[in-house]
């Protein structure tokens, strides 16, 4: 199976309904704890439709936020960003304080050359570099029923699987790409959040618009293949008697500074 033909990244609106508001909370956490002063120029490496720039703006007061994403679409829902590939930065060395990247790294096919540039971007000396992804193999949760779920029904769905398709979102694998960049004092953490539905239509609404890897194969699935796997993830979450769900999300973390 073709895992990049379901990576579908068209719609900055869609995506932000489908985890948007999840991602929201964990820059909040990230942002807060890379402590940076006041008056920084930030570099926000796959922008998305903007949410980790805009929590910058609204909570470290900084002097500068530039994103960017290879999205057109994103980068128009996005405020002050730009279409630019995340190996091949269009900025100049040292031209940034903070160099961070939410929920992106992982889908780019060379990392490695994606950290390079953001250590470039950021200079030799004192410049910060950070990321943070889901834990896709164990507690994103949304993400973990819903292609255990789905594999039950499709063996071949387990081949789409972030969890399995994306091994380095863990914290080893994560140390070593941030200092094999030559970054050094890296560290990585666990951030969490709650992720509460009001109920079933809340949880299952964002993956019929087809932004993303689950949302993009339940797209291509026919109408009654859909109707079963939205049946069996109805069972497969835990509902209250007031018809919310509530999951958590699980973010790993990484930073390191240059020079």
């Amino acid at each position: 199976m073709d895992e990049q033909r379901y990576d579908v990244w068209a719609s900055g609106a869609a995506y932000d309904r489908y985890m948007g508001r999840w991602s929201r909370s964990v820059a909040r956490e990230f942002t807060a704890w890379l402590g940076r002063p006041q008056g920084a120029r930030w570099l926000d490496v796959g922008c998305g439709t903007g949410v980790l720039s805009s929590v910058v703006r609204e909570r470290c007061r900084p002097g500068r936020v530039v994103g960017c994403d290879r999205s057109a679409d994103f980068v128009r829902t996005a405020r002050a960003a730009v279409v630019a590939d995340a190996r091949a930065l269009p900025f100049p060395a040292g031209a940034f304080d903070v160099a961070v990247s939410g929920l992106t790294l992982n889908f780019v096919p060379e990392p490695a050359g994606a950290v390079a540039e953001m250590v470039r971007v950021v200079g030799p000396e004192g410049g910060v570099v950070a990321g943070y992804v889901w834990d896709y193999a164990e507690r994103m949760g949304l993400l973990r029923r819903f292609w255990d779920t789905a594999a039950e029904l499709d063996p071949a769905a387990a081949e789409l699987d972030e969890g399995r398709r994306f091994p380095d979102c863990r914290p080893q694998p994560l140390h070593d790409l941030w200092t094999g960049a030559g970054l050094v004092d890296v560290l990585v953490r666990a951030i969490e959040v709650p992720t509460v539905f009001a109920d079933f239509a809340d949880l299952w609404g964002p993956f019929l618009a087809g932004q993303g890897p689950a949302p993009g194969y339940v797209g291509a699935l026919a109408p009654a293949a859909r109707d079963d796997l939205r049946e069996a993830l109805r069972t497969a979450v835990p509902t209250a008697p007031d018809g919310s769900i509530s999951l958590w999300a699980r973010a790993w973390a990484v930073r390191g500074r240059t020079g």
